[in-house]
Formats: structure tokens, C-alpha cells, sequence
């Protein structure tokens, strides 16, 4: 992607079914799950590089000793950083007196992180301070194990606002106002109305002492997010560990953000993306099981799982952004689906570029679009194929320009490099413009000026700053006849709201260029009927997303047309056409990540309308600030 964008978090769980003793005689260490939590994060660093953290949790601890361990970091390499941490208190333990990495009892009573159930994040921050009370896992901690938790999440809530209000009836006082708070505080107020009502059920059966063992047989995790999770909106994958070694981790109703799980009779362990897990556990893939909309993974105490429903699901709208950009391509469903995105471009490349492709060089923006980029090519290949074809049967070719026909290929070329990270801060502009220009790179003498035309493949475009201050430069400097510039995500109109960090509206290229459009045919009336409009959807909580109204007015093509234009720099020579992949492509190539809102508007919970709505009333206010 050329226009750098942060986005969701990542998460890890590993849960060991049996007694650590088992670990350090099967495997000759106590690190079993240590080791294995290192690697779910490493494989998921794409995820979040602002901060990370891990806790643990050692069950049936016995009193007087600590049962929850935790370390966070905002380091520069934050995953490293921890486990260094670790191992450092690792060094330590062995100057210790009567040390024995070996014993189980010795390592639970001396050791920290020698607990069966380990929880793991990857923050990358949308919004608030990169410290490290910002990162997760979240500790809610009391003295009795059954009401303390440990939770982290990849997850953003429409609806702080109301969240937090919902807790000030509840009779708390919420230390912050951010959704991460604010869902432990709910999360963790249900569990303690759970801890209270067991109590009280049974106290007369008991003695004190006794209850503590009877209210964690008895907590019911299923019935407590059932409680606490009814009000929320948004996306979201969180994962909770309480102090007796209960665990869980609950999907949204919409299943927009991912997790997936893998079990046998040594580990359950939960991640982000499937890759992780094939890589720590050396797992077969079709072994590795999506966590469903709605539904909840619940790990009981003694080591036992069942997914259970804890909110009614709504019809799956799984990211597709997932798919295009974020997670890892290395998983064969989103390499196939990257490949396809690409493929299914060649009708439009070939128009572009009106079926040239002796004059025509392709290439691809630097590592995130070479999939999609093996697709096109891919494309283009079977189209060449096809064309033979045609030729060969509808007569016969002489055999000098048969020999041409047969040997003929695309040229291929890596015009566009990553040079350098460069610093920016230069004062003055146009020596900033000159300083981003200079981080990506070119190779030169391969184009023939005036005749050549070169087609880039890009992920997705964002804001289109990076193509107009550096790539576009760049390139024209290669004297092209035409630049085509191509996205294998479609136009890119809606902020999102779900944990990635696009959050307002006029800072997309799509956007800008709306406004443009509305500004040439004269009709900026419109933008104080839409604002208007949306300003009564707010108050009134109307569940429609007015923008979509200005989008209707221009075809997909004329908003192509102009954002050609916006981000054609000053002074380039060559002819330019963006092209954007269209919203029905996308589901072809993604059918089972049908979450389009980022294209369409269509988001699938009543806050995302909402905040399509307020992103475009703060662009008519004159406010530059996140609508949620």
C-alpha cells in the first residue's frame, strides 16, 4: 500500500490442557507455551508494532503466592523486548537456592509465567497515547480469583459514549473513557453481579473458605458476556482470562474482525490469523477452525472447550480489507483471493492500455501488491493464450510471425523500490514534497520514452498523497507515453470504525474528488440537504447513512476520472488513468468476506451509519477530527 494506514489489533491464547510436569518431560522444558506464545506473536507483528504485552495465569496456585503475571512494552521491537523480560527472570531464578527447572511445584511457587494459560496482544493504536498503559492485556485484579481478569483484544466500539453512560448507571466510576476500559469495566462488573449471585445462593452450604472452590465450578462465562455484550457496536475479537484459569474469547455478531482456534489433547490456542498457528503448531490448515459470528470460545477451568452463543449473529459481514491488505499472505485462501483481486483487473488493464502489450511494461508498488500484481500477469498470460488461439485457427500464419506469436510474453519489470526511510520535517513544503518524493526509487533505461506505457498495481488507495508527491514523479520521470495506475481494492469512500485507522472522511482521494465532481455540475446545494439530512439521523438515531446520497449522483467511472486528476502532479508529462477494482469483483474474488462498507456505506451495525453520518457533519463544520 502507498499510503501507509495503521489497523486492527492482534491476539494470541494458549491454554495447556495438562499439568506442566507433562510439558518439561515431553518436551525437556518448562517453556513449552512460552515458546509457542514468542511465535504466535512474531508471525503476527504485522498486526501491531505501537506496543505489545502478555499475561499468565497459574491455576490452583496455592495462597500467599502470585497467580497472574504480566509484562508490556512500547519498545522499539515490543514482541523482543518482553520476552527478554522474561527470560532475564529466568536467568535469576537459576542463582536461586534449590532451583529446579524441572519441578513444577518449585517453578509455580519461584517462577513467574509458569502458568497454564497464557494471553499475548499486538497493539497498533487507532487513537489515544502510545503508552504503556495503553497496551493490553487490560488487569482488573481482586483479591479473589474468580472476580479478577485479564483481557485483550482486537476491537473498536462504535459507541463508547453510550457504553460508558451504561456504567455510570451501574454505579461505577470508570477511570477512563475509551472503549478498551470501558469494555473490561462492563465485562468485569457482570462478573462480579455472577461471583455475588453464587455467593448468595449458596452461603448457607458452605464456609467461606469452601465458596471460593464452588463459585469457580459454577461461573457461567457464557451467561456473563450474554450480559455484558447486548449493548455493544462495533467489531470486535476479545479475549478474557480470569484469575481461577477460565478463559474465552467472543467474536462480534458480524464476525468482521477474525479468530481462529486449534485443539488437541496438549493445547487449545487462539489467534488472529491461521498462519500463526500453522507456523507455531505445525498444524494441517483445514485443522484450524474459524470462531463463528456471535459465538463465544469458552475454556472452562479444567481444560475444556465448547463454542457457545452469547449474541444473536447478524448476517457475516467479515472484513475484506483483511483480505486485501492486512493479514498475512502466506495463508493460501488469502493468496488465492490476493491472486484473483488481480486476475479479475485484466478487462480493465487491457482497455486502459487499448490492448498494447507489446509497448506495455508492468509493475507493482513495492511487497503488498506483488500478489495481486502474479494475478494480473496471470490474467494476462490465459488472455495471450486465448489470442493465440484465435489466431492460429482463424488462419495460418506465416511461420516467421507464428514464431513471434508463440514466444511472445508481457514485459515485466520492478520499476517502483523502497529506497529509504527518510525523516520529513524539514519547515519549508516544497523541500518536504522533495524529501517524500525521494523515498521510493526507480529503475531507469528499461522504458522506451514516448512509446512505452506502464502499468502499476497497487493494493489500495487511500489518500492518493504518495502517488501524487512521490510515485507519479518518479515514474514521469521515466519519459512513459501513459501511466496506469491500478488498485485491487475498489474506491476507497467511508471511514472506518471497526480498528482501522481511517477514521475521516475528507482525507480520502474518493471524497475529495465527490467534492470536486459536486462543485463542476453545480450542485453544492445537495451538501446542505445531506448535512442537514444526517444532522436529524444523529439526533433522531436513524439507522441510514446519508452520504451514500452524493455518491449517487456520478458512476463509479467519473469518480476515476477525478481522482486521475486530483492526484496527477504539476508539470507531469505523461498521460495518466487510475484504475479501481469494482465492488462486484470483490466479492468474487473474496465470497466468504463479504464487509464492503469502506466501498459501499453499507455498514453492518447501526454504528457505522452513525459515524458515516458524524465523519461528514464534522467535514461540513469544519471539524478535522475522528467521528467516533
Amino acid at each position: 500500500m502507498s499510503d501507509q494506514i495503521k489497523h486492527e489489533c492482534g491476539i494470541a491464547l494458549v491454554r495447556l490442557r495438562k499439568p506442566l510436569s507433562y510439558y518439561i518431560d515431553k518436551y525437556g522444558t518448562f517453556t513449552y507455551a512460552m515458546n509457542k506464545m514468542h511465535i504466535l506473536m512474531e508471525k503476527q507483528k504485522n498486526r501491531g508494532q505501537d506496543g505489545a504485552g502478555i499475561a499468565n495465569i497459574k491455576i490452583d496456585q496455592k495462597p500467599g503466592y502470585r497467580y497472574v503475571s504480566r509484562y508490556r512494552s512500547v519498545d522499539n521491537n515490543p514482541v523482543a523486548s518482553i520476552f527478554e523480560k522474561v527470560n532475564k527472570k529466568v536467568s535469576k531464578a537459576k542463582k536461586i537456592e534449590g532451583c529446579d527447572l524441572k519441578d513444577e511445584s518449585w517453578l509455580k511457587e519461584n517462577l513467574a509465567f509458569t502458568g497454564e494459560v497464557w494471553l499475548g496482544h499486538l497493539r497498533y493504536g487507532t487513537h489515544g497515547k502510545n503508552s504503556v498503559e495503553s497496551c493490553h492485556p487490560m488487569l482488573r485484579q481482586n483479591n479473589w480469583r474468580s472476580r479478577s481478569l485479564v483481557m485483550a483484544g482486537n476491537f473498536n466500539m462504535t459507541n463508547v459514549d453510550e457504553l460508558f453512560e451504561i456504567l455510570l448507571e451501574l454505579g461505577q466510576h470508570p477511570k477512563e473513557k475509551v472503549d478498551t476500559v470501558t469494555v473490561m469495566e462492563k465485562i468485569g462488573h457482570f462478573l462480579d453481579e455472577e461471583n455475588q449471585e453464587i455467593y448468595e445462593k449458596n452461603k448457607g452450604d458452605y464456609t467461606k473458605q469452601e465458596m471460593t472452590t464452588v463459585i469457580e465450578n459454577e461461573l457461567n462465562l457464557q451467561r456473563i458476556l450474554e450480559r455484558a455484550c447486548k449493548d455493544f457496536d462495533g467489531g470486535y475479537a476479545m479475549a478474557g482470562m480470569t484469575g481461577y484459569g477460565a478463559a474465552f474469547v467472543a467474536r462480534d455478531p458480524s464476525g468482521i474482525r477474525p479468530a481462529y482456534y486449534y485443539a488437541n489433547d496438549e493445547v487449545i490456542v487462539v489467534a488472529s490469523e491461521k498462519p500463526a498457528i500453522k507456523t507455531a503448531f505445525n498444524v494441517e490448515y483445514n485443522d484450524i477452525k474459524e470462531i463463528d459470528p456471535g459465538y463465544a470460545l469458552i475454556i472452562n477451568k479444567s481444560g475444556d472447550y465448547e463454542q457457545k452463543m452469547f449474541i444473536e449473529p447478524l448476517e457475516k459481514t467479515a472484513c475484506s480489507f483483511e483480505r486485501i491488505y492486512f493479514s498475512r499472505g502466506s495463508d493460501p485462501d488469502i493468496y488465492s483471493e490476493r491472486k484473483n483481486l488481480g486476475k479479475l483487473l485484466v478487462p480493465q488493464v487491457l482497455k486502459a492500455i487499448n490492448f498494447d502489450l507489446k509497448n506495455t511494461v508492468f509493475s507493482y508498488i513495492p511487497n503488498t501488491a506483488e500478489t495481486a500484481f502474479l494475478g494480473l500477469m496471470e490474467g494476462m498470460d490465459e488472455y495471450l493464450v486465448n489470442k493465440r488461439k484465435e489466431i492460429i485457427l482463424e488462419g495460418k500464419p506465416h511461420v516467421d510471425s507464428l514464431d513471434e506469436i508463440m514466444s511472445f510474453r508481457p514485459r515485466v519489470e520492478k520499476l517502483v523500490m523502497k529506497d529509504v526511510k527518510m525523516r520529513t520535517f524539514i519547515a519549508d513544503d516544497d523541500q518536504r514534497d522533495e524529501m517524500v518524493a525521494a523515498v521510493y526509487d526507480t529503475t531507469y533505461e528499461v522504458i522506451e520514452k514516448g512509446v512505452d506505457t506502464l502499468v502499476i498495481i497497487d493494493d489500495s488507495i487511500v489518500r492518493g498523497t504518495t502517488l501524487e508527491k512521490s510515485i507519479l514523479k518518479m515514474l514521469d520521470k521515466l519519459s512513459p507515453k501513459k501511466i496506469v495506475i491500478v488498485s485491487s481494492a475498489p474506491q476507497i469512500r467511508f471511514p472506518d470504525c471497526y480498528g482501522i485507522d481511517m477514521s475521516k472522511i475528507y482525507e480520502f482521494v474518493a471524497f475529495r474528488a465527490l467534492m470536486e465532481l459536486i462543485k463542476e455540475r453545480g450542485i453544492e446545494s445537495m451538501l446542505d440537504d445531506v448535512y442537514e439530512k444526517a444532522k436529524i439521523a444523529l439526533e433522531e438515531n436513524i439507522e441510514t447513512n446519508e452520504v451514500n446520497t452524493l455518491y449517487d449522483q456520478f458512476t463509479y467511472e467519473e469518480l476515476s476520472a477525478k481522482i486521475t486528476d486530483i492526484v496527477r502532479p504539476k508539470g507531469m508529462k505523461a498521460e495518466l488513468e487510475v484504475i479501481y477494482q469494482t465492488v462486484e469483483n470483490l466479492h468474487v474474488a473474496c465470497p466468504n468476506h463479504s464487509g464492503d462498507w469502506y466501498f459501499t456505506g453499507n455498514f453492518p451495525t447501526k454504528g457505522g451509519k452513525r459515524v458515516a453520518n458524524k465523519s461528514f457533519v464534522n467535514f461540513m463544520e469544519g471539524k478535522r477530527v475522528r467521528a467516533y
